[in-house]
């Protein structure tokens, strides 16, 4: 059982891992079996939140990215929103394809992910794995025999809706809170069928409960956070953690503001929704999911301002959710290096959770997870 979680001891981690810290620097311990473990962000990107294709990565983010010693990371492909759907599929296999050709011009530090001992390979060889995910279903939500085609494309997990409402089902912010329609149930089936993991993660309460009933392979929350710390949309529901976990799926906690009431999080909020998602699914159902990319975000007038405009861009376009504010960084100020895991991994280590928890939250919950889903 992890160590009780009060208020005073929450500001006391807060203290402790923001001595001497600011945006752009971290904490220098990191955990001692972080070399030998198998690290895996189930949700996030190279680079940092500057970083848009087609422009080519950066050698720094090359650099970055062996740094942060990930075996694998999911690297969202495509639109989300009311984007058409032929544009949207159009769009889909174009940033597949921008992936691949970053891929092939950096084989010594990237590989492509089709399956979980593509992953294991790449922790061997001391390269980033690169998966691609889906964050919506517009691009086959009309047309699921393009789920054929996306699975040999190499898309290995797909998220069934955005936080509004497709042709699948309702996604968070729908007021309706409708269920997963019968094209919803439809796509579950193929999902499976395919090797494809159902992603949940901005899904409706009605539509995630829906489709953890129909899908006859677990399924994830692949980034969020716990409700029952801090209610919103974006987190998840003791019952809906229990009942992914019940099913043999993982959710993976993210860096988000979402987790500090719409404000930047630091690692002890990290934290305390890790230490939360444990008691409610036990240790073999919790991961991370930063939703958020590898280098480190250096805080600059160009950033703040670049900033406040994608949260402005994204509440014009009806797909920010609550909370979201010009302020509300998405990553954790402490934990703002590649090697975030590393430190993460050293400060649950240091309250008392063991070795064998730590593998499994890092990374081997995830391929647990990915073998039992991607097989068709």
């Amino acid at each position: 059982m992890p160590p009780t979680v009060t208020r005073r001891s929450l500001l006391a981690l807060s203290a402790w891992v923001g001595v001497g810290l600011s945006a752009g620097r971290a904490a220098a311990a990191e955990w001692s079996g972080y070399q030998s473990a198998l690290a895996i962000d189930a949700c996030g990107t190279l680079g940092d939140s500057q970083f848009e294709p087609p422009t080519p990565l950066s050698d720094a983010a090359i650099s970055d990215a062996r740094a942060a010693g990930l075996a694998g990371i999911a690297i969202t492909v495509g639109p989300v929103g009311t984007t058409p759907p032929e544009a949207a599929y159009a769009r889909t296999v174009d940033e597949v394809e921008f992936w691949e050709s970053q891929i092939r011009r950096h084989r010594d530090a990237l590989a492509s992910i089709r399956s979980a001992e593509d992953i294991l390979a790449a922790q061997r060889s001391g390269r980033t794995g690169v998966i691609y995910a889906l964050q919506d279903a517009v691009c086959f939500e009309a047309e699921l025999s393009r789920l054929d085609s996306l699975h040999g494309l190499g898309l290995r997990v797909i998220q069934l809706t955005y936080n509004g409402r497709n042709l699948l089902g309702d996604g968070c912010l729908e007021p309706g809170n409708a269920g997963l329609s019968r094209a919803g149930m439809a796509a579950v089936e193929r999902l499976n069928a395919l090797g494809i993991l159902v992603d949940l993660s901005h899904c409706g309460r009605r539509t995630s409960a829906d489709a953890i009933s129909a899908s006859k392979r677990p399924v994830a929350f692949t980034h969020t956070g716990c409700d029952a710390l801090d209610p919103h949309p974006r987190n998840r529901t003791d019952e809906e953690l229990r009942r992914v976990a019940q099913a043999g799926g993982v959710a993976g906690i993210y860096f988000m503001p979402y987790l500090n009431q719409g404000h930047q999080p630091s690692a002890a909020h990290v934290i305390r929704h890790i230490e939360h998602a444990w008691q409610i699914m036990g240790d073999d159902h919790v991961g991370i999911g930063t939703d958020g990319g590898v280098s480190p975000e250096l805080i600059t007038a160009e950033y703040r301002k670049a900033f406040a405009a994608s949260v402005a861009k994204r509440r014009a376009a009806g797909i920010s959710a609550p909370g979201e504010q010009d302020d509300g960084y998405t990553f954790a100020a402490d934990l703002n290096t590649p090697r975030r895991l590393a430190v993460l991994a050293a400060l649950l280590s240091a309250r008392g959770h063991s070795d064998e928890r730590l593998a499994k939250l890092l990374g081997a919950n995830w391929l647990r997870l990915y073998r039992d889903t991607w097989r068709a």
